[in-house]
């Protein structure tokens, strides 16, 4: 099993497959680098290097009490990218893992280390609800996160997958148990209190600047029936915010496309890439 240690004695596991030009994945929350299963196996066809890791107190890392907001996650990063000594990569994050390639690519991606970034479904610029960000959600739904994860996380590990995450809850939707019961194996994998932490880190962390940043081609991919990251407050800002972006719509598509979709976010991420 492959694992670095980061200068706070943080264990993080990672997959690195493959030779080519790097493509570093970031994963949603509570979730692990497998989630990325489907688009490591395309990409590695593809003749890439596909990389991904279990963030801090996800997965197979460490559970970490500490540390379990988006600069130490960013951090953690440029250690993983330092340790396999990675230049010209491409980062694609998906929900809290776009706001973690916004934090690191914008404080760490100089020097030839990226070469380009995608978001997919991701929670940048902000989330939560403010004077600022009238269009965010309101707090209340954060704290009933932290709620139902404190009460029994295991049935909350359920619902959100069985529900709004993959859209298994409109009508006429085709229900993958597999995917439910794989979500759930993921999250179960975790630590309670980094999971619990990371919903602060996800809703509350203003990306804004980082977005700004950004000098390499970014593109921004998202659904636009996504019920976890409403596409109004997330993807249609930050394409305005980004310097060099491209959004990409998809028409009644859920938070977690990659994995109901991948014959879709793949060709097109390829695309990208290539492009």
């Amino acid at each position: 099993m492959s694992t670095f240690t980061t200068h706070d004695g943080t264990e993080i596991f990672y997959k690195d497959w493959g030779k080519g030009q790097p493509i570093v994945f970031h994963h949603g929350w509570p979730l692990s680098a497998d989630d990325w299963d489907n688009q490591m196996l395309f990409f590695l066809e593809k003749g890439y290097r596909v990389i991904a890791h279990d963030r801090r107190g996800h997965g197979r890392s460490s559970q970490t009490a500490t540390g379990n907001e988006m600069d130490t996650y960013a951090a953690d990063v440029a250690a993983l990218v330092a340790h396999l000594d990675l230049r010209d990569a491409i980062h694609i994050g998906h929900s809290t893992g776009g706001g973690e390639v916004a934090r690191y690519v914008a404080h760490y991606g100089g020097g030839g280390r990226v070469a380009k970034a995608v978001l997919i479904g991701a929670v940048p610029p902000i989330m939560v609800e403010s004077d600022s960000n009238p269009g965010g959600l309101p707090i209340e739904v954060f704290d009933g996160f932290r709620a139902a994860l404190a009460a029994n996380r295991a049935q909350f590990y359920r619902d959100v997958p069985a529900g709004p995450f993959y859209g298994f809850n409109r009508e006429g939707a085709k229900v993958s148990q597999g995917a439910v019961d794989n979500w759930w194996r993921q999250g179960m994998m975790g630590g309670a209190k980094a999971h619990y932490d990371c919903i602060k880190a996800f809703s509350e962390t203003d990306f804004t600047d980082d977005l700004k940043k950004i000098e390499v081609p970014v593109l921004i991919m998202h659904g636009d029936d996504d019920q976890i990251v409403p596409i109004a407050d997330s993807a249609l800002l930050a394409a305005k915010l980004v310097k060099h972006g491209t959004l990409k719509v998809y028409k009644g598509l859920p938070h977690g496309m990659c994995t109901t979709h991948p014959e879709i976010i793949n060709p097109d991420l390829l695309a990208f890439i290539q492009g």
